[in-house]
């Protein structure tokens, strides 16, 4: 399904706009990592996670940077893959089980050449409000 064009974020967007955010659901059967060949028990195994000291199994800090692209697609579109940046800092980890909201806000806009760079901060958190993961994301639109 195409995003909703009215979602865009377009070089006349304001800064102080939030961008629609997502929530997801951390999922233990998406939980597993390709950095420990689909395997890692802190992901799959309840037991093993309570034996290490953990509450429950978590999942790795890509997850949450899927959930920001995903958000930032729906808003700039093909913009996203053509002279873009993410950076984020996973700041907590996020267990099975917890609703991962997406949130940005536009909070810088400069003319460059015949475009506009956006920067939005952006963050996950979870449904008590914990943070975990935050960043920004920059991306130059057309004018």
């Amino acid at each position: 399904m195409a995003p909703d064009q009215t979602l865009r974020i377009n070089a006349s967007t304001p800064i102080g706009t939030e961008l629609e955010p997502i929530k997801k659901r951390a999922l233990i059967q998406l939980m597993g990592s390709r950095l420990w060949g689909r395997f890692n028990p802190n992901h799959w195994d309840p037991e093993y996670a309570l034996s290490t000291g953990l509450s429950a199994p978590i999942q790795t800090g890509e997850m949450n940077s899927a959930y920001i692209t995903e958000m930032c697609v729906n808003h700039f579109g093909e913009h996203l893959f053509q002279n873009a940046r993410i950076v984020c800092k996973y700041i907590a980890s996020t267990l099975a089980d917890e609703i991962i909201t997406t949130h940005g806000i536009v909070t810088e806009k400069e003319t460059v050449g015949e475009g506009c760079r956006i920067k939005v901060d952006v963050w996950c958190d979870n449904e008590l409000g914990e943070k975990k993961t935050v960043g920004w994301v920059e991306v130059t639109l057309p004018n």
